[in-house]
């Protein structure tokens, strides 16, 4: 059978890599991208290492965007989102990928979808899963997206050029309400676990959240140790399909996701070094297509940033009294900032917009090879 080229880059941003296409490469009918999304990423794969594809075996390393012409005034460039699941051949557009965004904006520039200006341009982004609009501030070096700096990114090896990304009204993103309940806290009534105290935010992407001791966590765990427990994943899969339904969501591997949440500790990130109480404001794991992240994935990341500026939510809670002008978030690589701007609008909150750091480098061009359809 022959195979198809279609052109592509590897990428990565954040703490995830994602395969980034041209819209107008791919083709219009959704079933025959997402075959080749599958293909190139190589999925579905009953044995979990992607071997026949570009994908790493696990969430974060298996992800595509696809860019194209802007669809709205404000935006510069439209970039889809595709989660694309390792064992099942599944790709999911219910939410968008904080991390992959970092490289959009270096993506658009360097293939000459927006002017550069140095040393630093302001591509509008509009994502179309969520229909949110993100800035994103991305350092130019002799005309391209700059790659080199001096801000390090835990989970990343080395130090990069720092991109800003403003997400701007993130509320919503899923359900059409910060607080798709209009609580700050519900009761869940979950099947063979019981009832439990949750929060429900969407912002950026919907979340539950809850108090890691309740699912029998620290919230210092590592990532292997959560995976190993499938007790533990069966609990806590209920607890999130009972919050995607308090929500009113429909099903979705994808989203919510869900993040146990716990007060500062002591623990040991997974390069080594040791991460202090006194170093952060909120520890937190979250659970991504079902496996626990070995960052943290930076939409929930951002959600996270907006619940601990709402009083009255579990990850406000963990905060105590205090109130940072950077909630530092503690997971399983290290620490990670996040400035929330949420506010009161006729008695209801309203996250007006979220702003983290990341890095981003493309890694690979040309051509991914896919078997054609048919004989």
């Amino acid at each position: 059978m022959r195979q198809l080229k279609v052109r592509a880059v590897f990428m990565r941003g954040g703490t995830s890599r994602a395969l980034f296409f041209h819209e107008a490469d791919l083709p219009a009918d959704p079933a025959a991208r997402d075959r080749i999304l599958l293909a190139a990423l190589g999925s579905p794969d009953p044995y979990g290492r992607q071997l026949d594809g570009l994908g790493g075996g696990i969430s974060s390393l298996s992800k595509a965007m696809i860019v194209g012409r802007p669809s709205v005034p404000d935006a510069d460039v439209d970039y889809t989102f595709a989660q694309v699941s390792v064992n099942e051949p599944l790709v999911d557009y219910a939410g968008n990928c904080g991390n992959c965004t970092a490289a959009v904006g270096p993506f658009a520039l360097d293939e000459g979808l927006v002017p550069t200006v140095e040393p630093e341009t302001v591509v509008r982004l509009y994502n179309t899963n969520t229909k949110k609009l993100v800035m994103a501030r991305v350092p130019v070096d002799g005309g391209e997206a700059a790659v080199t700096g001096d801000f390090e990114l835990q989970g990343v090896p080395g130090k990069g050029a720092r991109i800003a990304l403003d997400f701007l009204d993130p509320g919503g993103a899923g359900t059409g309400r910060l607080l798709p309940s209009g609580r700050v806290l519900d009761v869940l009534d979950v099947p063979s676990v019981g009832r439990l105290e949750v929060s429900l935010v969407d912002a950026t992407n919907p979340m539950v959240f809850v108090r890691a001791k309740d699912v029998g966590l620290t919230g210092t765990e590592l990532p292997e140790a959560v995976d190993a427990d499938r007790g533990l994943a069966a609990r806590v899969e209920a607890i999130r399909a009972a919050g995607a339904q308090a929500m009113g969501m429909p099903p979705s591997p994808a989203v919510p996701k869900i993040a146990m949440v716990a007060a500062p500790a002591p623990f040991r990130a997974l390069d080594g070094r040791q991460i202090a109480p006194s170093q952060a404001d909120v520890c937190a794991r979250v659970i991504s297509m079902g496996k626990c992240h070995r960052a943290f994935a930076l939409t929930a990341a951002m959600c996270l940033g907006v619940a601990a500026r709402i009083p009255g939510t579990v990850v406000r809670e963990m905060l105590g009294g205090s109130r940072p002008s950077d909630v530092r978030l503690a997971h399983p690589s290290g620490l990670l900032p996040i400035d929330a701007v949420v506010e009161q609008r006729a008695g209801e909150w309203w996250a007006r917009q979220v702003t983290v750091y990341r890095t981003a480098r493309r890694l690979m061009e040309g051509f991914v090879r896919v078997a054609a359809a048919g004989p």
